[in-house]
């Protein structure tokens, strides 16, 4: 006899509040069927809920939350009503309703800012012996939808259902779901005010933005706590940088890191290998970084060398790197099987590979075969598998580790079953729990060895597959992308995205990996990667070459072109990627990042902004020569021709294939080095300051540390801020120094752009500088400036006030633009 009931699915709810305690900054409300909440005011603007179905919570433990968040707890009020409790910050007030635990969160204007529909409800799982917790809001009046991590779809993400399961989506498309990365947390935006919710759950989780109903929003999960983080914005950025706060910034990268890289599927044997780098060299295109994929191992054995391809590796790569290169290789989690391989012998007879639900070790076919994986889970098995990298890294030279297949991916399965378990440091579990982690683990287990033994120098690792917090131990790409113009479209896309969820040190591979670019698509990929954090062309062995070179003569002045602008914007880059380092600022910002005010923004996608000062368009089809954008309010300078426009409003950017739409921000100081061929080739001993004169006031900021090394963790850093103020008359520009670190440049080279006066008068801190020491040489930095000439001022690095006089005369630069 078969029990109808044992099929049912019931939806749970919690009951009455009877109860309630408060333990410093964590409020305790229990119901009558034992439902218990838990509301822990971490800050003013971060506030985390907690759910337990019968009253009992786990040992609380989460991958995602950064160990060294410990913040002061917030001052809060906590006031009793008839039918409610309410909680206040000094910025928001949390209302908790007693029938349902519904939740309702205002700003102190009595704004409603989110609030659930049910809220928390479960349902009982007969067939796992979990809860699918949920939870479900109400859609306020226009409101929109941006984050998620690795998403191939628009921006905004209202009307979308996704889900997280980290996959291997060789070749995905526009829209697919899920995709290689798990990363809970959204943004909300209304009446102009933003928040975040970060659900750290690591089961597969599903987000609803409206989809089935318009007017609900609604995550849930097929297992483990409904555990939620609020963020108070109430500035997009803002709420970006205090989930930072919360899962974890990035450590400074090597400066080198930052350079342009080149990979491909694969380079072998020595000779091919090295004939790249020289290639490079000779034809003076700057790069830093060359990549060996899975064919310079041994039958695919990690921490290997095919002896045939590459018989002295030490060598090689020493030699590569008297020439500037960086070599970097790929590991992959799966040790193949063999009995005579050391990796595998330790692995196997410490028990340090997954296990089946039964005891046996799980096995799954990848590119050596048959195979075992490792738990990273297990401190001791990081331990274990960092240590591995030291003769990678201490004798044959390697500078960095690229982790891929790490999802975990399985030939034919797709990944390991659910019933794989995992010590999930000291919370064992299956792999239904523990899937969403497995590539953040092992990237932090590469990530202890690779920066263990490349010390005193800095790490560089990448990785496939991510969960919230990756970015304490890794920098990330787009996965397997194809070669057309849909993908370089997702690619603006997907970087932007993974910015914004707290994964900045992003890129895609340039060219797309699957199948071969036309000269025109490789060129305009290029265009929008050296403007990416993470900038590599990767490509597949067998869809032909794929480097600056392979598309013909003009193809090649034009890659050229664009890497050595890459090097010259490396100082800005660095300086951004440092303010993500310090404040958690994503580098990349969408348009609605940049103009939360400005409801025009919340529907358009393909502008970004890269750091305080920079837009950029990418052109996404083919044979055109511009494209209409949104500039967001204020001036702006067309960085190629330096026709100054005014925001607001779409304009029309004049691209033909040796230009991007490129903007610069009035008022900013951007500095460039000197052209080099890879990072430390030549000691700098001046900096080019292109200073965009603007109308008011504006402060950049300039950031160094050398490069590399640690030292900047003790405070041996200077960090710059250049205060430009100007008015139809004159300009003066003031520096304000902080930190101990002594650049190797000596003089500024300052480069006027839109001075709309002469100078008559020049005074560096009250002295007078003479006029003959002004020059108007053509612009250096080769943009097509139609023979502009603009003046230059040397001045010594550490100057305090420059200040520039003039008589009002005709402006040097075309009247704006009002399109």
């Amino acid at each position: 006899m078969i029990n109808s009931l044992t099929n049912r699915r019931e939806e749970l709810f919690p009951g009455k509040i009877i109860e309630h305690k408060q333990e410093e900054n964590k409020f305790y409300f229990s119901s009558a069927n034992e439902v218990t909440l838990l509301v822990q005011v971490l800050t003013s603007r971060i506030i985390r809920f907690r759910y337990s179905p019968d009253g009992y919570f786990p040992p609380d433990f989460s991958y995602a939350i950064d160990p060294d968040f410990k913040p002061e707890p917030p001052k809060v009020e906590f006031t009793q009503k008839p039918d409610s409790f309410q909680l206040t910050t000094e910025l928001v007030v949390c209302i908790i309703q007693k029938e349902g635990l519904q939740i309702k969160i205002l700003d102190k204007s009595g704004n409603v800012i989110n609030e659930d529909e049910k809220g928390y409800h479960w349902e009982y799982d007969l067939q796992t012996g979990n809860n699918t917790v949920k939870m479900s809001k109400w859609v306020q009046s226009g409101e929109h939808y941006y984050g998620l991590g690795d998403k191939s779809c628009n921006m905004n993400l209202r009307g979308r259902r996704l889900q997280n399961w980290g996959s291997d989506t060789y070749g995905y498309s526009r829209n697919s779901d899920p995709l290689y990365k798990s990363i809970p947390f959204y943004f909300g935006l209304h009446q102009k005010t933003a928040y975040g919710i970060f659900f750290d759950n690591t089961f597969r989780t599903y987000f609803d933005f409206a989809h089935e109903r318009s007017n609900l929003t609604s995550f849930w999960a097929h297992g483990e706590e409904m555990n939620y983080y609020f963020f108070y914005g109430p500035g997009l950025t803002e709420v970006a940088e205090q989930y930072a706060l919360l899962t974890g910034r990035s450590a400074m990268p090597p400066l080198w890191a930052l350079g342009y890289q080149q990979c491909k599927w694969s380079y072998y044997p020595e000779s091919t290998f090295k004939g790249i780098a020289r290639e490079f060299r000779e034809r003076q295109i700057p790069c830093d970084a060359l990549y060996l994929d899975i064919d310079y191992m041994d039958g695919f054995r990690c921490f290997t060398w095919n002896k045939e391809y590459f018989p002295d590796p030490k060598r090689m790569i020493s030699e590569l790197a008297a020439d500037g290169f960086k070599t970097v290789v790929i590991i992959d989690p799966g040790i193949k099987i063999d009995k005579n391989y050391r990796v595998y012998q330790e692995g196997f007879q410490n028990g340090y590979f997954c296990r089946r639900g039964d005891g046996p070790y799980m096995k799954g076919s990848v590119w050596p075969g048959l195979c075992h994986f490792p738990d990273y889970t297990h401190p001791v098995v990081r331990e274990w598998w960092a240590d591995l990298f030291e003769e990678l890294i201490t004798v044959d030279g390697v500078r960095g580790v690229w982790n891929d297949m790490n999802e975990p991916a399985v030939f034919e399965q797709g990944t390991f079953p659910d019933d794989v378990r995992f010590d999930y440091d000291g919370n064992p579990c299956s792999h239904r729990k523990a899937h969403n982690i497995y590539g953040m683990q092992m990237a932090r287990a590469t990530y202890m060895g690779v920066k263990k033994f490349c010390y005193p120098n800095r790490p560089l690792v990448i990785t496939r597959s991510a969960f919230s917090g990756t970015q304490r131990f890794s920098s990330t790409w787009t996965g397997d992308n194809v070669a057309s113009w849909d993908h370089l479209w997702m690619a603006n896309i997907q970087c932007q995205r993974l910015s914004i969820s707290g994964m900045s040190f992003v890129g895609s591979d340039i060219g797309g990996f699957i199948e071969t670019p036309t000269g025109e698509l490789y060129i305009r990929w290029l265009q929008l990667g050296i403007f990416h954090p993470f900038c590599r062309t990767h490509s597949s062995g067998d869809h032909g070459d794929q480097e600056p070179w392979s598309f013909g003569p003009e193809y090649t002045l034009l890659a050229k072109k664009f890497i050595e602008l890459r090097y010259r914007l490396l100082p800005y880059i660095y300086t951004t990627f440092w303010q993500y380092v310090t404040f958690g600022t994503p580098m990349l910002r969408p348009l609605t990042f940049m103009a939360q005010d400005d409801t025009e923004t919340y529907h358009r996608m393909a502008e970004f902004g890269l750091g305080d000062n920079f837009l950029i368009c990418p052109i996404t089809q083919a044979e055109v020569d511009g494209r209409w954008l949104y500039l967001p309010h204020g001036t702006w300078y067309y960085f190629w021709d330096n026709t100054i426009y005014i925001g607001g409003k779409e304009v029309w950017a004049q691209a033909p294939l040796d230009r991007i739409p490129f903007f610069i921000r009035a008022g900013s100081v951007v500095p460039f080095y000197p052209l080099m061929q890879y990072v430390g080739e030549k000691e700098i001993t001046e900096l080019t300051l292109n200073l965009y004169y603007t109308e008011g006031s504006f402060t950049s900021t300039l950031y160094d540390d050398g490069g590399d090394g640690y030292a900047y963790e003790k405070g041996i850093f200077t960090e710059r801020k250049f205060i430009v103020t100007g008015t139809q008359v004159s300009l003066t520009v003031s520096q304000e120094i902080k930190g101990a670190f002594e650049p190797t440049y000596t003089t500024y080279k300052i480069i006027l752009h839109g001075l709309p006066f002469g100078p008559e008068t020049i005074r560096i801190d009250g002295e007078p500088l003479l006029l003959d020491t002004v020059v108007d040489p053509e612009l250096d930095f080769e943009p097509e400036s139609q023979n502009e000439k603009f003046p230059v001022i040397y001045v010594r690095r550490d100057f305090k006030t420059l200040n520039i006089q003039g008589i009002a005369s005709d402006p040097m630069l075309p009247e704006p633009e009002m399109a």
